[in-house]
């Protein structure tokens, strides 16, 4: 196909950037929206899952209807969102970019984020602390959820993420509670992390959808300009063919003339009939060249035209005159330089006029011209008359340039190494990132052979091998080792092309190339993470597994004994929860040192989790000898460490079992270590133990002691007994503390220390309390009714009690169910358990102070910080602990001690009770001291309600005598 029959689109592949820009946006737009469809799917699901679980939780006689109605509306909303992304997925791609799906998402997206404010604000209750960190964790979790998910598109966050947080956060922030304030601070970090966190992956997104689709474009462009090309080329060589075609009928047509001009002449007929064959021969020459010819007359400003309707689309009579009819049809941009062309020649400094301009097409488009002319008549002043010149189409060659320059932008900036060798495996070309993977400057290689760029011998042997799979397949990739100018190895991913001419012969070998450092780096990172923990550096749970099932195949096959030791550091949350997390895990990585200083003949060390280690032996002398192994670790763990500034001592609970001894598989030698562990941490830590049949035993009975205390809770087998406390002042029963017992079916009363400890560590404490709170408040409240005394009942608080959050609410229930007044109510806290949570203690005591309730700090003088503490809180009774008590005597320590303490209370203006009182003697130096209460054996123990009930007739019959 010739120029004249090429298509208007093939022969100006022109391409407006802005058109290019707005076509990226639009399809990026689009695909947002199907990555927001994508992902929206799974969260939407758990937004119900979560939304079904804050419904479980909050269910309650109070807000039935309206949790009932929110509810049916996410239940509702769920299924409209899962609808609208099926009904997306169903539609063709070119319908999936219509913005009524983005807008229809980001209506979804609004009234998801609306709904999940909507349970936060009106829904939780706001004095239920367990409630409030159950919901709002599964709310945040919702919202974690969506937001990374919806971070693809920013408006699609924005509408889900401002209506969730903003209301909620703001409700929070505005409450009268500290603890719903304390939530909001959390909403804002929350609103913060999220909208850094969505900026990142927005921008992640955008850069990789923005590379995708111009990669693609770069590709489109590339085949289409090989095929342009390939196209220029052919008609390139028709048109040089031609182009000799018609020289050849020049000359054969010139040397005809001369012939016919010597020869005859005087036969001036056959000599005009000879030229006008010549010049009709030269006009088909000039028609076969695509050379159009113009003739142009300055005076008259006539032009005469050649192949005007091949190059311009229009026919000759439409542009007679050059300045009213062609320059009407040039483009702005190239007038100026055209007529500085022009005016240059005439003016005599340039031997010809030569200049490339466009032209408009009869048809709209733009033509590429390529003008050459030369002044042919002056007039005797030098006035130019008359000019004659050629033109042609350029604009294929034009756009073979443009491609051949866009090729070579993509090649030099292309982010893998690019090197194209000849036939010979020469290097012909480079581009600039083979220079930065390599170290060579594209001068030193270039017209050298490739294998003298090969640095390894490994590398050059495998070179020969290549080029056979070359020489056969025409293709090979994989991957090489090979070595940098400076002589440093990097593995290298290799992909190499052959080229081929029109004959099938070999003209080019193409190669990309990958450093793949960088990933070879990952692979080792990931690799070694999986088998080690990356805080101490020790084995992790995975590789001890490993190491454990090996080592137990070694001791079978050699008939030896194998020893597993599990470490638990003791106090380690309390340290974590007071010196913070940085200095945990500096401490964590000083045991780690010590453990392998310590056990250096360990087949494997590892930490199974936060504070929990474990050491395998495979090769010990003898029970006695791990004995003092086991001794030397722990001892070495003792010593002080500085960690962040502060001296600490951590000590260890260590609990050994041995293969085959006490177990047969690894599972049950696991689980033996761990139980003697536990044993160690039960006698108080800062030992060993090793695992036997009899510690097995007695964990399955605090198993079976465990079940028959949630049996007894359910049944009602506990009871409340009263110790009555004495007021010194008029030596009156006006107080009584309220302790559980429990009466078992078999067993009889089993006593508190048998079953309290239990309770404390399963959790069970908390419904304990809670009963003998209501069982107290209703006792004595029925005292009342009796008209025997107001007597104020004292109930022990558990630390686990404080931790649920709801003791406020909890208390003003049970007053307000059993009618008694708050002053009758005291509720004791021992000075440990006070410590533990300092703020957090402090801040509910005050609430409780506010409902009117009498507080006391139990077992005083046993905590580390007792004074420095004791005027932070708002309490009225400090108890004296009974171990000052029971070894009283008037010049004693602990009746220092004790003098001290009372003298201190009530410096504060508090009241003191002593507790323990079992003697007279005891009992007369407390009264000596101006102690206000006491309550021991001396007064009564702690008996059943009808028998407390009969002291209190006593004592008002004896106060009526």
């Amino acid at each position: 196909m010739t120029a004249n029959s090429m298509p208007a689109d093939q022969a100006s592949p022109l391409v407006d950037s802005r058109e290019i820009r707005q076509q990226f946006a639009t399809d990026i737009a689009a695909e947002r929206t199907r990555l927001l469809y994508q992902g929206s799917q799974v969260p939407t699901l758990f937004m119900l899952l979560n939304g079904l679980a804050c419904a479980y939780l909050l269910w309650g006689p109070g807000n039935s209807l309206l949790l009932g109605g929110w509810l049916v509306w996410l239940v509702l909303l769920a299924i409209l969102r899962l609808i609208q992304v099926a009904a997306f997925k169903n539609v063709a791609p070119s319908q999936q970019a219509n913005p009524r799906w983005r807008r229809a998402f980001l209506l979804g997206a609004g009234a998801s984020g609306l709904t999940l404010a909507f349970a936060a604000v009106a829904l939780v209750p706001p004095d239920a602390f367990l409630q409030q960190a159950l919901v709002y964790g599964l709310i945040a979790a919702a919202i974690l959820s969506a937001s990374v998910a919806y971070a693809v598109s920013l408006p699609a966050f924005l509408t889900f993420a401002m209506p969730c947080l903003l209301p909620a956060t703001s409700y929070l922030l505005l409450a009268d509670t500290s603890l719903l304030r304390g939530w909001g601070v959390l909403g804002v970090i929350l609103t913060v992390s999220l909208l850094v966190v969505a900026w990142q992956v927005n921008r992640l997104v955008q850069r990789s959808l923005l590379q995708r689709f111009q990669n693609l474009a770069l590709i489109g462009n590339l085949e289409l300009a090989k095929a342009h090309a390939e196209g220029l080329n052919e008609e390139l060589g028709r048109e040089v063919e031609q182009r000799r075609r018609a020289e050849r009928d020049l000359r054969r047509a010139h040397g005809e003339l001369e012939m016919r001009v010597a020869q005859r002449t005087l036969e001036l007929a056959d000599a005009s009939h000879a030229l006008s064959k010549s010049e009709a021969r030269l006009g088909l020459a000039l028609e076969a060249s695509e050379l159009g010819l113009w003739d142009w007359n300055l005076e008259t400003d006539e032009v005469h035209h050649s192949q005007l309707k091949a190059i311009f689309g229009i026919e000759g009579d439409d542009i007679t005159r050059v300045l009213s009819d062609l320059k009407p049809r040039l483009h702005p941009e190239d007038l100026p330089l055209l007529r500085r062309a022009l005016v240059e020649h005439l003016k005599g400094r340039t031997d010809g006029y030569s200049i490339d301009y466009r032209v408009r097409h009869a048809d709209g488009h733009w033509v590429w011209v390529e003008d050459r002319g030369r002044v042919v008549e002056r007039d005797e002043h030098g006035k130019v008359l008359r000019m004659l010149g050629t033109r042609r189409d350029i604009t294929a060659r034009k756009a073979q340039d443009e491609e051949q320059r866009l090729a070579a932008t993509v090649f030099e900036a292309a982010s893998e190494g690019i090197i194209i060798l000849d036939p010979e495996y020469r290097v012909i070309q480079a581009n600039a990132a083979f220079s930065q993977v390599t170290g060579y400057r594209q001068e030193e290689v270039i017209g050298h052979s490739v294998a003298t760029l090969l640095g390894t011998r490994e590398t050059r042997r495998r070179y020969h091998l290549i080029r056979q799979d070359l020489e056969q397949s025409g293709s090979w990739s994989g991957e090489l080792m090979d070595t940098r100018k400076n002589g440093e190895l990097y593995p290298q991913w290799l992909q190499l092309n052959v080229v081929r001419d029109s004959r099938g012969c070999v003209s080019h070998v193409v190669g990309f190339f990958a450093d793949l450092t960088a990933r070879r780096e990952a692979e080792e990172r990931l690799r070694y993470l999986s088998n080690y923990d990356e805080l101490t550096g020790l084995a992790n749970r995975t590789l001890f597994k490993d190491r454990l099932h090996e080592a137990s195949q070694r001791a079978r096959q050699s008939g030896r004994s194998l020893a597993l030791l599990h470490i638990d550091l003791d106090r380690f949350k309390v340290l974590n929860d007071s010196l913070g997390h940085e200095v945990a895990d500096q401490l964590l990585r000083q045991v780690s040192r010590r453990l392998t200083q310590a056990v250096p003949e360990a087949d494997t060390i590892a930490r199974l989790s936060g504070d929990e280690f474990a050491v395998i032996l495979d090769a010990y002398g003898s029970v006695a000898s791990l004995a003092r192994q086991a001794s030397r670790l722990l001892g070495k763990l003792r010593m002080p460490m500085t960690v962040g500034g502060h001296e600490l001592v951590i000590s260890g609970s260590l609990g050994i079992s041995l293969l085959p001894d006490n177990a047969r598989d690894i599972s049950a030698l696991i689980s033996q270590a761990n139980m003697a562990m536990q044993h160690a941490k039960h006698l108080g830590g800062n030992s060993f133990q090793f695992f036997t049949d009899n510690l097995q035993a007695c964990t399955l009975e605090r198993l079976q002691l465990e079940n028959q205390l949630r049996k007894a809770i359910a049944e009602g087998q506990l009871e409340v007994f009263y110790q009555p406390k004495l007021c010194l002042a008029d030596n009156s029963l006006n107080a009584a503390e309220a302790l559980v017992r429990w009466r078992h079916p078999q067993q009889g009363l089993v006593p508190p220390g048998d079953f309290i400890g239990l309770a404390e560590e399963t959790g069970l404490i908390a419904p304990i309390g809670e009963f003998v709170l209501r069982q107290a408040c209703q006792q004595a409240r029925e005292w009342q009714r009796q008209g025997l005394a107001d007597i104020r009942v004292s109930v022990n608080l558990s630390m686990h009690q404080l931790r649920q959050g709801n003791l406020v609410s909890l208390v003003r229930e049970v007053l307000a169910e059993t009618g008694l007044a708050a002053h009758l109510l005291e509720l004791e806290l021992t000075e440990s358990h006070l410590l533990e949570n300092v703020e957090n203690v402090i801040a509910t005591f005050h609430q409780l102070r506010k409902l009117g309730v009498k507080l006391a700090i139990d077992d005083f003088g046993t905590g580390y910080s007792s004074l420095s503490y004791l005027k932070r809180f708002p309490v009225d009774y400090v108890k004296i602990d009974q171990t000052f008590i029971r070894d009283l005597s008037a010049g004693s320590e602990d009746a220092a001690i004790t003098r001290a303490i009372i003298a201190m209370v009530h410096s504060l203006e508090l009241m003191v009770v002593a507790e323990g009182v079992e003697t007279q003697e005891q009992l007369s130096f407390l009264r000596s001291q101006h102690c206000d209460e006491i309550q021991g054996y001396l007064i009564s123990p702690p008996v059943p309600a009808p028998q407390f009930a009969r002291l209190l007739e006593e004592q008002a019959t004896a106060s009526w005598r």
